[in-house]
């Protein structure tokens, strides 16, 4: 990749248009993308107006959304040439391009767009934002139950042209109300002469257009399709969705996920390409309501002033127990934030995981007891059976709170995900610190 970009460069910088046009044509959209995402903006404009118009449309959905802004922005003064793209570009990436934007400038893009392309994605703008119906696309092949297998195959060929899909046909009535899919194979080995309905079993898996995507991903992980139906509430078939949109929705979920439970405000595509600002905002935020969160584990080993002068060596203890605390909370949050996304555990579960949750805590506990007590005997023992009994009930503490924090929060209508790493620890720091001098009150003598 990093051979073809040199030679870019250069051609660019020779003017070589016709050998620079010449050598894109022989990459694939994947590669095209690789390469534009690796270079300036200048020359990633450049090198855009280079592709024909049917590369062009396939290689713009393949960019970060960041590297499509910069496209348009540098294409956005030549009306001809962004008029044919927003238009030739499938309704479902150029709706998850639009979502992106502020809303001025979508309105202004989408002026550009023809009559049907217009009313297509004003359609698709207008569901709610994380449904089903932003990620479909109405570029499918219907058939009706009447048909034979021979008229089928003549309608495909007449109207697949622009399908996103044809290993998937779907038969509806004449209100479009969807009836039943068939996959191509079966259209394929029956008889030409055989009807459509002969070959339905209707059994067949539709999505809600207002379902969260979150319930596409799990659709189609549980039964393994390469496509799915949309539907309205009345059953009409009004779009499909493709693995490919799953799959990149599916990237997103997680990463925003993971960088939630990192403490980011959002997800961030790409440090590199990153601004520094850009990197502060996202990340301050948090950063700085968490040092207020601290503040109250500041304030409680200010009120055990007497105990800690009485017995310094619970000091030297203090950040093995309570970072203890934090990373079994961080553990059974990850365990049930993962579980929540995907759908194996729902809300109303809570109760049924408390006390397996509490039983693997005091297993835990036990174990990390008998390895903090052995350290005391050598290193304090007149502490000993106060770090152990501590390390039981922080442990204990901070597995609870990782465990029931994403369910609060979902049961709140918050992204589990929020209950992030560093929230669990800052709030099992500020636990760990009473526990374990509250601990050291009752059994030493001080």
């Amino acid at each position: 990749m990093v051979e073809n970009n040199i030679n870019f460069h250069e051609l660019i910088e020779n003017k070589n248009w016709k050998l620079a046009k010449l050598s894109l044509k022989e990459l694939g959209p994947i590669q095209v993308a690789q390469l534009l995402e690796e270079i300036d903006e200048e020359e990633v404009v450049i090198l855009f107006r280079l592709l024909n118009r049917e590369q062009a449309k396939d290689v713009f959905p393949l960019l970060p959304h960041y590297k499509q802004e910069e496209l348009i922005e540098g294409i956005a003064h030549n009306k001809g040439l962004l008029t044919n793209l927003l238009n030739d570009i499938e309704p479902d990436d150029r709706t998850a391009f639009f979502e992106e934007l502020p809303g001025k400038v979508t309105q202004r893009l989408i002026q550009l767009l023809s009559p049907e392309e217009k009313s297509i994605t004003t359609k698709l703008l207008g569901y709610p934002e994380e449904s089903i119906g932003r990620l479909m696309t109405p570029e499918y092949v219907a058939i009706k139950t009447d048909y034979t297998v021979a008229q089928a195959f003549e309608h495909i060929r007449k109207f697949g042209v622009d399908s996103e899909t044809l290993n998937v046909v779907y038969i509806i009535d004449h209100n479009w109300k969807l009836l039943d899919d068939i996959r191509i194979k079966e259209l394929l080995l029956a008889d030409p002469a055989q009807t459509i309905e002969s070959l339905m079993d209707r059994k067949f898996v539709a999505l809600n257009a207002l379902d969260d995507q979150e319930t596409a991903i799990r659709v189609f992980r549980d039964y393994d399709r390469v496509a799915l139906p949309v539907v309205d509430d009345e059953g009409v078939l009004i779009g499909i969705i493709t693995i490919d949109d799953i799959m990149d929705v599916e990237e997103e979920e997680s990463t925003e996920d993971f960088h939630k439970f990192g403490s980011f405000q959002e997800a961030i595509d790409s440090p590199l390409n990153a601004k520094p600002f850009y990197l502060y905002r996202k990340r301050v935020v948090w950063l700085f309501a968490l040092v207020f969160v601290n503040v109250f584990s500041g304030a409680a080993i200010a009120s055990f002033e007497n105990v800690i002068s009485s017995m310094v060596s619970l000091v030297f203890f203090l950040p093995l127990l309570i970072d203890s605390g934090g990373n079994a909370g961080s553990q059974s949050a990850t365990l049930m934030i993962r579980s929540l996304a995907i759908g194996d555990v729902e809300l109303s579960d809570w109760y049924k995981l408390i006390f397996k949750e509490i039983l693997v805590a005091l297993l835990l506990g036990l174990t990390m007891a008998l390895g903090v007590s052995a350290i005391a005997s050598f290193r304090a023992p007149e502490i000993m059976l106060v770090v152990g009994i501590t390390m039981i009930l922080i442990v204990l503490v901070g597995s609870l709170t990782g465990m029931l924090l994403p369910f609060i929060f979902t049961k709140l209508k918050l992204d589990p995900a929020t209950a992030s790493a560093p929230l669990i620890t800052s709030i099992a720091d500020i636990f760990g610190v009473i526990i374990y001098f509250s601990v050291a009150s009752w059994y030493l003598p001080i």
